[in-house]
């Protein structure tokens, strides 16, 4: 005759009932190794997932980079179309910063990384930060 199980799984700090089902005649943990100890089934835990903290890339302005590089960098390296990346521009020159877009870490960081370097070989003071959106 066989035998039902109920047993509690703990994974990953949440847990899961399974049922374990094991048929045949009684006989030693030896025996039903060999045997095989009948099905076991495993109901799929959801596990709690988080969404990865977001980073804005931040524009800083300065008195020497010119206008129409800094709407080139934001249409090359962020995107954006002609007029977004004019408006943008104007925010970084009105405000003295100005978000270029949110972003993962790893993707912010390459992108501010990216725009720093660019403007260093173009020989511009233009820098980029990243800072954790809020």
């Amino acid at each position: 005759m066989g035998k039902v199980i109920d047993t509690r799984l703990e994974l990953n700090s949440d847990s899961a009932m399974c049922r374990v089902s094991m048929t045949g005649d009684e006989g030693s943990r030896e025996d039903e190794d060999r045997r095989g100890a009948g099905g076991l089934a495993i109901a799929p835990a959801k596990p709690a997932l988080q969404r990865p903290a977001e980073y804005c890339v931040v524009m800083l302005n300065d008195d020497y980079t010119p206008m129409e590089f800094v709407v080139e960098v934001l249409m090359t390296f962020f995107g954006h179309n002609e007029a977004k990346a004019t408006e943008i521009m104007l925010t970084v020159h009105t405000q003295g910063r100005a978000i270029c877009g949110v972003y993962s870490k790893d993707v912010a960081e390459t992108k501010a990384a990216q725009v720093n370097q660019y403007a260093a070989e173009c020989e511009h003071p233009l820098v980029c930060e990243i800072e954790r959106a809020v």
